[in-house]
């Protein structure tokens, strides 16, 4: 596994707007893939590297890092950013990524909504001769020649981890452990292989049950909602596993609504380690997470030039994690970036 190293993501206010107004980057909340280079997109004007960016959307707190991670690192590296929201829709997607190629940027990342359906985007990209990174998130094409690399988490891992705490912390449980699960966006990577994970960690244990699941689509207020119907729905629960923080921090609210105390009536596992998740943690709210960490502007910058001049890159980059008890995010929250 390689190491992330150690970045800066914080300072995105008056940095950023200097880096807008300077270095010509575009970052709207909706889409702007115009650009204005004045070099036709290509970099052909002053020999700038244009990077056509596609996020997935604005849908967490982790989400909202891993877009200031990107756009900061391209700003520090010098790279000519076309930034575009999708809005957590394929379709934005597929169409942000045509409209790169139009312009012929030099060099396409993006974070894919889902894991299916990009061979024939993909494949336009190819034969446009634009090498394409796939960021946080993977596809599930057989044919891997269609993107130079993948740089992001080992979701399968992440969901293995929790697993593997929730096995130990509930060994000496001598009746059925009744579990929900928070899911994510229904047929993500991340969704899938967190599933995935854990349950293969929980497997052996038949006193461990998951009774149910349903996608609250990695925002707070869809797991606030699946919550509460889960609530209505099993009269006896035991433990939440969340894909991520904020799906997690929204079902504190509806299991305060309900009368029961969160990370004591019931044990609560996320995924991610963003702030407001840690102060969770570390308020006794949540009892373990592990960590995804969104700061990858830097990997990706580094990426983008190797795949512009050419040189090979590993096809996989992982991002070197870590997982939380209460204790251990009372000691990193003081100077936690993110």
């Amino acid at each position: 596994m390689l190491k992330t190293g150690t970045f800066t993501r914080r300072g995105l206010g008056t940095l950023l707007a200097a880096g807008l107004l300077a270095g010509g980057l575009v970052g709207c909340a909706n889409s702007d893939t115009g650009g204005d280079s004045g070099d036709g997109g290509d970099g052909s004007g002053n020999g700038t590297i244009v990077l056509g960016f596609s996020q997935v959307g604005a849908e967490s707190g982790w989400r909202t890092a891993n877009t200031t991670s990107v756009k900061e690192a391209a700003a520090e590296a010098g790279i000519e950013l076309k930034f575009d929201d999708a809005q957590q829709k394929q379709e934005n997607q597929i169409k942000a990524i045509r409209n790169f190629i139009q312009q012929k940027v030099d060099v396409i990342a993006f974070s894919p909504v889902v894991e299916s359906g990009w061979d024939t985007v993909l494949k336009e990209a190819k034969d446009a001769d634009i090498p394409v990174i796939l960021t946080d998130r993977a596809v599930d094409s057989a044919d891997t020649s269609l993107y130079k690399t993948f740089i992001g988490s080992d979701f399968v891992k992440e969901g293995r981890l929790s697993g593997e705490w929730l096995v130990e912390e509930k060994k000496a449980a001598t009746g059925p452990v009744n579990i929900v699960e928070l899911q994510g966006t229904t047929g993500s990577a991340p969704a899938n292989d967190r599933k995935k994970g854990f349950a293969e960690a929980i497997a052996a244990n038949p006193n461990l049950k998951i009774v149910a699941s349903q996608s609250g689509d990695f925002t707070r207020a869809g797991g606030k909602q699946v919550m509460e119907q889960f609530l209505k729905a099993n009269p006896k629960i035991d433990v939440l596993f969340a894909h991520n923080d904020d799906m997690g921090l929204g079902a504190l609210e509806a299991i305060t609504a309900a009368g029961k105390v969160p990370g004591k009536d019931i044990t609560i596992i996320t995924i991610d380690a963003v702030k407001d998740g840690m102060q969770a943690l570390a308020d006794g709210k949540f009892n373990f997470i592990a960590e995804c960490s969104p700061l990858l502007g830097p990997q990706l910058m580094d990426l983008v030039k190797k795949v512009h001049a050419g040189e090979s890159v590993p096809t996989r980059v992982e991002t070197e994690e870590t997982t939380f008890t209460q204790e251990q995010a009372k000691a990193a929250l003081p100077t936690r970036k993110y």
